[in-house]
């Protein structure tokens, strides 16, 4: 049987490890995991997503807090339309979180950076724009284009003198996805780097609907491969969502991908962001401890843990200090959802509100629990301790399992 090992992403002059480690935000896919997936040969990602709290974390900045106090006037404000990303600030940020990790690098692997296009942030184009290029300006490997169609994202970047340099892919849950982005992305003569096609399994924002059971990976794959070699277009396609083993990987590499993304299996390694006893969470959850609900103001569907405490809570909005999801025109549905339970219940101390969570706080303080649909699988990769808890795993081991794994072989820690 043939183990991950045996074949080899290339990307331009790189030849690499076929294993992609996912970008998971908020700083879940810290620096030194994405460093480790570097380091062994494959690819790491780290995430921008609320960077300026990522980089008050990491490097003692004060952007949330500064920015909190400048706005502080408009807390109890329902209008948040006149809280504004400082640009700067937003570059700043950006270049504290890519240029340290970047010069942390060592190996022959590359770090990408995940870049979803729904932190619209209240200037949707203009903040997309600094991240982009701020990403690039900090010595970025790559950049992969997340959450949305991105269809004018490299549009702002086209002048930039890394755009043809650096590796550039999109995200994308179906064949019409891609064709869009790749007709919108036609007149620049610049093709992506890669796409990496998630499916129905993954963690956090799903790009389907509530039918998202009805689709499966391997089909979506098959689909846009056909369409590539019909095209005449030489786009590696990197599967994920769902993968598991090393079989499970080796699987989509003969089918016509060119590598793996994964995520799950690195959420219960000590490098990654997730505080410990969070991690204990995901090792000891059941199946039917996961769901897929519609809490994101995203309008995205996602999937989560039930117990997590994103879910139901009424945290008034804190956009002074976040405000990540607001639109262009300062409005997020967490927010018009909060002022419905308020209206609806004027003397109560706290509310509860069902339908919508505002994530830019639950996402920080890690309480918005979003997992892949084989978290429940998570205990069966380590040992559990005496104390009932399970042994934390690292993030080479769990790379050195898929790579070298055979008839879904799953390798226990020591």
């Amino acid at each position: 049987m043939r183990r991950l090992e045996d074949f080899r992403l290339h990307l331009g002059n790189h030849e690499l490890v076929p294993i992609v480690i996912g970008g998971m935000g908020v700083d879940i896919s810290t620096a030194g995991l994405a460093l480790e997936g570097a380091r062994l040969g494959g690819i790491g990602h780290i995430s921008d997503a609320m960077v300026q709290t990522v980089s008050d974390r990491r490097f003692h900045t004060r952007f949330v807090s500064n920015k909190a106090k400048l706005y502080k006037y408009n807390a109890a404000n329902s209008d948040k339309s006149a809280v504004i990303f400082d640009l700067g600030q937003l570059a700043e940020a950006t270049h504290n979180h890519i240029g340290k990790t970047m010069e942390a690098k060592r190996g022959d692997g590359l770090i990408f950076i995940n870049c979803m296009e729904k932190l619209t942030m209240n200037g949707p184009r203009e903040t997309l724009r600094v991240r982009l290029r701020s990403a690039l300006d900090a010595g970025i490997d790559g950049i992969t284009l997340s959450a949305g169609l991105h269809l004018n994202s490299f549009a702002l970047m086209e002048d930039h003198p890394r755009f043809r340099d650096a590796k550039l892919g999109i995200i994308v849950s179906s064949l019409r996805a891609f064709q869009l982005f790749l007709r919108k992305t036609a007149r620049l003569g610049r093709l992506p780097d890669f796409v990496v096609v998630e499916g129905p399994l993954a963690g956090g924002h799903l790009g389907f609907g509530m039918d998202w059971a009805d689709y499966d990976l391997i089909t979506i794959t098959t689909e846009i491969h056909r369409y590539l070699v019909a095209e005449q277009l030489n786009i590696p396609i990197i599967a994920a969502g769902g993968i598991f083993t090393g079989s499970d990987a080796v699987t989509y590499l003969e089918s016509g991908c060119a590598a793996v993304q994964v995520a799950t299996r690195f959420t219960v390694t000590r490098e990654c962001g997730l505080p410990d006893n969070l991690k204990q969470e995901y090792f000891s959850a059941a199946k039917n401890d996961i769901e897929v609900n519609l809490i994101s103001p995203t309008g995205y569907p996602m999937r989560m843990l039930k117990g997590s405490p994103a879910i139901g809570a009424g945290n008034r909005p804190n956009c002074e200090a976040y405000g990540y999801l607001l639109d262009g025109s300062g409005n997020c549905a967490y927010i018009t959802s909060y002022n419905r339970e308020v209206a609806a219940h004027p003397d109560a101390k706290k509310v509860s509100v069902p339908d919508k969570t505002c994530l830019c706080t639950h996402m920080r303080n890690f309480t918005c629990w979003t997992c892949g649909q084989n978290t429940y699988r998570l205990k069966d990769t380590s040992h559990r301790l005496s104390d009932g808890s399970y042994q934390l795993l690292t993030a080479e081991h769990v790379f050195r399992d898929y790579q070298f794994s055979t008839e879904h072989n799953i390798a226990l820690p020591d």
